[in-house]
């Protein structure tokens, strides 16, 4: 059967199906991605691991992170489509697998990669720890504080404001557009991660998305590493305040817990917690260990 053939039958065969059924069938033709733009040259690329931004402009075009291997093969042949500007910079908003084991397929198409100096030195450590080092693209570029940059009509800064998820998480602003992301700084709805091992720390978690609150504007528009299902990778300072205000309701839970002689193991069996009610995906036990082990820590 030639191709044209094929899909004549293949739309008659459609045409048959009950709503229902056409969709479910549609789903199955779909890419297993999604891109968003947020503006006519900023977007956002979801599939499996921590949301990707990107910018297309004269300048070259801007990625903020890299999910996995596969994935961002995915999305480099997609920006391909819309421009054909070279790959100008990979930024890593922090090391963690699923935002960075991608960068390999950037490798030797993109001019630098650019991440805050500890997130440089944890992917280095964890690669070294799994033995995935030849599976590495490292930042070349590094800062400490603030590092800033035109890149063709957009300025684009990394801010840098403590220990939180990990010791090494950057807040990236592009600034004309007034967009933000987030790196897993934010979990919107979703119990985080918190990496101790890399420097982590609730307490001054707590005290960076204070310090963003305070530096970014009120309409800034933030897109966050990780969403619960039924909330966006997008939104706004409520968000943010939200959040901070969950990390405080777990230190503070877990405080009590420990007060009122509960081991580690009780605590852990909590499927709420109190005054953040909205986080109820699994992982619970993520963010009280931590806390726990915060707390605890001499």
């Amino acid at each position: 059967m030639n191709r044209r053939t094929f899909i004549q039958h293949s739309a008659l065969t459609f045409g048959a199906l009950t709503l229902t059924q056409q969709h479910l069938l549609s789903a199955l033709f779909q890419e297993p991605w999604k891109i968003t733009m947020l503006t006519d040259d900023l977007g956002i690329f979801e599939e499996k691991g921590g949301t990707i931004a990107f910018l297309l402009s004269k300048g070259g075009i801007v990625v903020v992170d890299s999910q996995f291997p596969e994935q961002s093969k995915h999305l480099i042949d997609e920006l391909k489509k819309k421009t054909e500007k070279p790959f100008r910079l990979l930024i890593n908003s922090h090391h963690h697998g699923d935002h960075s084991s991608g960068n390999i397929s950037f490798k030797g198409i993109v001019e630098h990669v650019l991440a805050h100096t500890n997130s440089k030195t944890n992917q280095e450590n964890s690669a070294k720890q799994n033995k995935s080092e030849d599976k590495q693209l490292y930042p070349d570029q590094t800062y400490t504080d603030t590092w800033c940059e035109k890149i063709g009509k957009e300025r684009i800064c990394l801010h840098y404001f403590g220990a939180a998820h990990t010791n090494g998480d950057s807040f990236i602003h592009f600034e004309h557009a007034d967009i933000v992301h987030c790196g897993d700084l934010v979990f919107n709805r979703r119990h985080p991660y918190v990496d101790r091992g890399a420097g982590a720390n609730i307490k001054s978690w707590m005290n960076v998305l204070d310090k963003a609150l305070e530096k970014f504007p009120r309409k800034t528009i933030f897109v966050y590493g990780h969403s619960a299902n039924g909330y966006k990778v997008t939104g706004n300072t409520d968000d943010l305040n939200k959040f901070r205000d969950y990390l405080g309701n777990v230190l503070k839970f877990t405080e009590a817990e420990i007060k009122a002689g509960k081991t580690k193991e009780e605590i852990l069996k909590a499927t709420i917690i109190p005054g953040g009610e909205e986080w109820k995906t699994e992982g619970i036990q993520r963010p009280l260990g931590a806390a726990y082990d915060e707390l605890t820590a001499k």
